[in-house]
């Protein structure tokens, strides 16, 4: 598996966890990665159709206290120029079809790609990490709007599902696992998927991809059975 040596990438399943508020447990790794005092915003996923400016300001009073100024990307008349002049970039979840569709209809995907390709930091949460994959086909949001194509951003050779579920067992549900969907996947697309359980997120830097927390992956190939991936280095 190879990965650009220069990508910089932070690829959290979730920005909230059971009893800790917004960014709260994945905070002091966030600061760390970013290594900026000021952060772009991307806040075109809108979660619950939260306003853009909502949505900046929730991001900046989280990071308040560690003195990084936040400023949205929707704040910007000249957004590609921002994206150029970005230390660090933050795309937030929410949907992750109003987020790939708001990108491709002005025209900022190339620009992201062209950013990151130079090392620029790129935190992603939920909708944010389904960018970093090869399609956004193994997102869980529901289709709202409808993308040009849904190719994402291509920085990982495959894809995320973020809020990764295990079967309840104890469940009456009868309606698909998380597990059934990614096989359905799999019967018309090859690529790989990491399953990224709330709590777990990648840390890719130097050609590697380290699996952060406690927590391990599930890793899905076509044609192959799933495995679980141990917290560290991982390779497949």
């Amino acid at each position: 598996m190879v990965i650009n040596p220069i990508y910089n990438l932070l690829v959290v399943s979730t920005s909230t966890i059971h009893g800790s508020e917004f960014l709260g447990y994945i905070k002091e790794d966030f600061v760390e990665f970013i290594a900026s005092d000021e952060l772009l915003f991307v806040p075109f996923a809108r979660p619950s159709g939260i306003s853009f400016d909502a949505y900046t300001a929730k991001v900046q009073e989280a990071l308040s206290d560690k003195n990084i100024k936040v400023t949205g990307l929707h704040e910007f008349e000249n957004k590609k120029k921002a994206i150029q002049e970005a230390k660090a970039i933050f795309v937030g979840g929410g949907n992750t079809f109003l987020l790939l569709k708001t990108l491709y209809d002005l025209d900022l995907v190339h620009q992201l790609r062209v950013q990151v390709g130079k090392g620029i930091p790129y935190v992603g949460t939920s909708a944010g990490s389904n960018l970093t994959g090869l399609t956004i086909g193994t997102t869980n949001d529901m289709p709202i709007v409808y993308p040009p194509s849904f190719d994402a951003l291509g920085f990982l050779p495959f894809n995320i599902n973020p809020h990764f579920l295990d079967p309840d067992m104890n469940s009456t549900h009868k309606g698909e696992t998380r597990e059934t969907r990614i096989q359905e996947f799999h019967q018309f697309n090859s690529q790989p998927v990491v399953g990224l359980r709330e709590g777990s997120w990648l840390k890719v830097s130097q050609g590697e991809i380290k699996l952060e927390g406690t927590l391990t992956a599930r890793l899905f190939r076509s044609n192959m059975d799933a495995i679980e991936l141990d917290p560290g280095l991982i390779n497949f």
